[in-house]
């Protein structure tokens, strides 16, 4: 239908016209949408030098290059557990006397913590010792395999003497005295500290009778809490540097050495643990420590992070194509790194972007893609020299606007219109209406909007009107002028407005 219309009508200042008022219809109606999950449409627009000063455009190069983040959040130290020991004896038995009596007592590899009597170890170190004096009797024997079944028993005793884990030196003094002692000491089977004792002078104990726990502080490790978003970006092996406020100016160095596959469901976060050589000891389990992991994310390509729009539903970059043209390009985003951001898609290195003032580059590319500014213009129309879908017959009338202030700001503005016809001569009695419109901005929570407004007649071509701005920033300004019902003359540009943007 529209079509047919459009075929029909031969006056070039009438299909400008109704291209504007068109237009505006076509704003009217996508204001007047339901808001749903579909994204705002962009398209390409062009920016004078000026324009680009006014709004405060600043350009950014994409870069290839080798990326690192640093992770910084808070931990425990805990013992290592695979330095940890318990002390439990073999056999039953009375302690008699215990050497080691205090938690949290430095103890040697070797060193006794306590001797006990037991009646099974009294009776197989007196197996041993009659097997030794047998093994001497018969040393000397002529009997064939009399000497090696000797050796067999002690041997064979000696073995039951290292299965109840006596000592070896427990064992040569047999050997050297051939005199059971009866009480013999249990030695510490690693360097450390005692964590936890339970060892007391007359006790009875049994073999899962826990008697010490021992551990080794020379290494230690610290759990981190790493919220679920960052989990992603660790690796095993990730260098980390702890502090903590006991040793201010003192960094210990580790390194990432597990993470704990399940997230903690009230913090969402995980358990990283890291692994510290603690030589000196000054890292003292439960401390309170802070952790800055190193995260080496190799080459990527990357931009500023002002340099893209977030609608929600797509990440859009505008791409610099020379002489201020300026193209919406749909990227698809890595993780963000200190103010930079990783773009996984859509750009390459070397691109030039805007890095700055995107919020109005996008206001002003929906509006250029609402009323469809790179749509070719009809024949005998020409564009506007603002915006390429202002347009009018270079031979039929012309309609001008100035402003005070000039440029409008926010708030109250007078607006001043000039009508003259192709030959210069003013045009008196006509209806001018003078429409200023911002589309939505999602990324910054803006609705569309649009004020509307009719100038009066001053005479010799003059009209003026009185027009209050809600909100600084980029709006689409149309201006239609009819008479006699027929439209004689319109205009369509763009009009930066100084002061803050309405939020």
């Amino acid at each position: 239908m529209i079509a047919r219309v459009f075929h029909r009508m031969v006056n070039p200042a009438v299909i400008a016209a109704l291209a504007a008022m068109l237009a505006i219809f076509s704003l009217d109606s996508a204001r007047a949408q339901p808001p749903g999950p579909v994204p705002a449409t962009l398209a390409p627009i062009q920016l004078t030098p000026e324009r680009r000063q006014l709004i405060g455009v600043k350009f950014a190069t994409v870069e290839r290059r080798d990326v690192s983040e640093h992770l910084e959040t808070t931990g425990s130290i805990e013992p290592d557990e695979k330095l940890q020991s318990y002390v439990q004896t073999r056999f039953s038995g009375w302690i008699q006397k215990v050497f080691a009596n205090q938690t949290w007592q430095s103890v040697r590899k070797g060193q006794p913590l306590f001797t006990i009597y037991s009646p099974d170890l009294v009776s197989t170190e007196h197996e041993y010792l009659l097997a030794l004096k047998e093994q001497s009797r018969v040393q000397s024997s002529d009997i064939e395999d009399v000497a090696d079944g000797a050796n067999s028993l002690v041997e064979s005793a000696a073995e039951r003497l290292r299965q109840w884990n006596v000592a070896p030196s427990e064992i040569a003094r047999l050997k050297r005295e051939r005199t059971v002692g009866g009480a013999v000491a249990i030695d510490s089977p690693m360097t450390g500290v005692i964590s936890d004792r339970a060892a007391q002078p007359n006790m009875y104990v049994q073999p899962e009778t826990r008697l010490f726990t021992i551990i080794d502080l020379s290494r230690v490790w610290i759990y981190a809490a790493v919220f679920q978003d960052q989990i992603g970006k660790l690796r095993i092996g990730d260098p980390a540097i702890v502090t903590v406020d006991a040793y201010p100016g003192e960094k210990f160095e580790g390194r990432v050495d597990f993470i704990q596959p399940q997230i903690d469901p009230m913090t969402r976060t995980a358990k990283v643990r890291c692994e510290f050589v603690n030589r000196k000891g000054m890292l003292m389990p439960g401390m309170f420590a802070r952790v800055a992991i190193h995260l080496p994310l190799g080459v990527q390509v990357v931009i500023p992070e002002s340099g893209v729009i977030r609608t929600g539903l797509r990440n859009v970059a505008f791409v610099d194509r020379g002489d201020g043209y300026l193209t919406p390009t749909e990227v698809e985003l890595g993780p963000r790194v200190g103010a930079d951001q990783i773009v996984l898609k859509g750009l390459k290195p070397g691109d030039r972007i805007v890095g700055s003032a995107n919020f109005l580059i996008d206001s002003e590319s929906q509006l250029q893609a609402a009323a469809g500014a790179y749509v070719p213009p009809p024949p005998g129309i020409a564009a506007n020299s603002e915006s390429p879908v202002a347009a009018e017959n270079q031979s039929a009338a012309k309609v001008e606007m100035t402003t005070d202030p000039s440029p409008p700001k926010r708030g109250s503005n007078k607006l001043r219109i000039a009508l003259h016809d192709a030959s210069g001569k003013p045009i008196a009695n006509a209806k001018v209406s003078i429409t200023f419109f911002m589309a939505a901005m999602p990324a910054m929570g803006m609705a569309a909007m649009r004020a509307q407004v009719a100038a009066s007649d001053q005479g010799d071509g003059a009209y003026s009107v009185s027009l209050d701005l809600p909100s600084g920033g980029t709006w689409q300004v149309t201006i239609v002028a009819t008479k006699e019902g027929r439209a004689i003359a319109t205009n369509q540009f763009n009009v930066s407005v100084t002061g803050p943007m309405s939020m």
